[in-house]
């Protein structure tokens, strides 16, 4: 029972109601709402979420006797061998020396920025980097900058800047190589160039890349993967259909973590039904490759039909529409959902202010059909 002196609710939590009000009054109050209509909006680019091989990977698993729950963490006895094979298969296809599994991408980003930059290092990031790598970041012991977005010159200045005021540690570049929100591409040749040059470490956010890009989508890094100065990260979440996350690289990133990364240690370890998921997921994408061309056919097909309605190519299956106002944006997004489309609008902070758009994710849970009826509603929006 509350004692008489407990306050009312509504006292407890003022902050936290003028916060809300705060971010109505400006149009960015967020909500949760059930997926439904044509999906322009999700990760699942090669439809594999309800794939009929994933579906039977797992009612195989379970008639193996693979459990539902690991138990523990993986350090205790959570460490399943589901866990173990997938890293191996990982690590395999990847062309990685190793490779350990994550329950989340961002958990795995996470843990990367907080643990692998040490005290004394400088982590030069992209200034549109994931959200998960700035809470590392703010994690870690490392000295940290932004760059300007994809400008390799400015990486390389900031390290040689740090080097000339006295900075005498590693040097870490942590990049994505597809960026979720403008769907455009990281100049990764470039910027490994600025890693060999000044003897520093690449990390590489393949989260939208893997599947899409690269020999059999192992994603838009697959020729610098194996580098001893390159760790990529593969997201399970997004074109594998499952969940979980696979960081790749040398061995000893694989053992560090192992032993210092907290959001590893300190978690109980992933469903070993979802591993064997994965692996079957990273099976698929050798297998059917029709996937990958169907998808950029559907790519090719919507830059043509959606350019008339200020929709601009960026060379991936992200296609955003840089409406500017937040509620303008809004507004055109429920006009879109309520006409049977999927599309979601995106607000600050997770994109600059004054830079609110809609997210147009291309995947094959839509049709070329369905991108020219989408263009059709949204020039009625506007």
């Amino acid at each position: 029972m509350a004692g008489r002196d407990a306050k009312p609710r509504n006292v407890l939590f003022a902050a936290h109601s003028a916060d809300l009000a705060q971010l109505a009054a400006r149009d960015r109050a967020r909500s949760l709402a059930a997926a439904r209509g044509i999906d322009f909006s999700s990760n699942d680019y090669l439809a594999l979420a309800a794939s009929p091989r994933l579906a039977r990977a797992i009612s195989e698993a379970v008639g193996r006797g693979v459990p539902a729950g690991s138990g523990g963490s993986r350090l205790l006895r959570g460490n399943a061998c589901e866990h173990e094979a997938l890293e191996a298969e990982a690590a395999a296809f990847f062309g990685a020396e190793a490779a350990l599994f994550f329950g989340s991408g961002f958990a795995a980003n996470a843990a990367l920025l907080a643990t692998l930059p040490q005290r004394g290092d400088l982590v030069v990031h992209d200034a549109l980097i994931h959200a998960s790598a700035h809470d590392g970041m703010r994690l870690g012991r490392a000295e940290t900058v932004s760059a300007p977005h994809n400008d390799a010159q400015a990486f390389d200045d900031a390290i040689a800047g740090w080097r000339a005021r006295g900075g005498a540690g590693t040097p870490w570049i942590a990049v994505e190589s597809l960026y979720s929100m403008d769907g455009d591409l990281a100049r990764l040749a470039d910027l490994a160039e600025v890693a060999r040059r000044h003897e520093a470490l690449l990390l590489i956010d393949e989260a939208h890349a893997t599947g899409v890009f690269g020999r059999d989508g192992r994603g838009l890094a697959d020729l610098l993967e194996g580098r001893d100065d390159v760790v990529t990260l593969h997201t399970c979440s997004k074109a594998l259909g499952v969940e979980g996350a696979l960081v790749c690289g040398p061995r000893v990133v694989r053992d560090f973590l192992v032993n210092r990364a907290r959001g590893f240690i300190f978690s109980t370890a992933p469903s070993p039904l979802i591993a064997a998921a994965v692996r079957e997921a990273l099976r698929i994408l050798s297998d059917e490759p029709e996937r990958r061309e169907r998808l950029w056919a559907l790519v090719r097909g919507a830059e043509r039909l959606l350019a008339p309605v200020g929709v601009g190519a960026t060379g991936s299956q992200i296609l955003p529409l840089v409406i500017g106002r937040d509620g303008e944006t809004m507004r055109i997004a429920a006009a879109l959902q309520a006409a049977g489309f999927d599309v979601r609008g995106i607000r600050p902070p997770t994109v600059p202010a004054g830079t609110a758009r809609l997210r147009i994710s291309l995947t094959l849970n839509a049709s070329e059909a369905d991108v020219a009826r989408l263009a059709r509603a949204l020039a009625d929006a506007r």
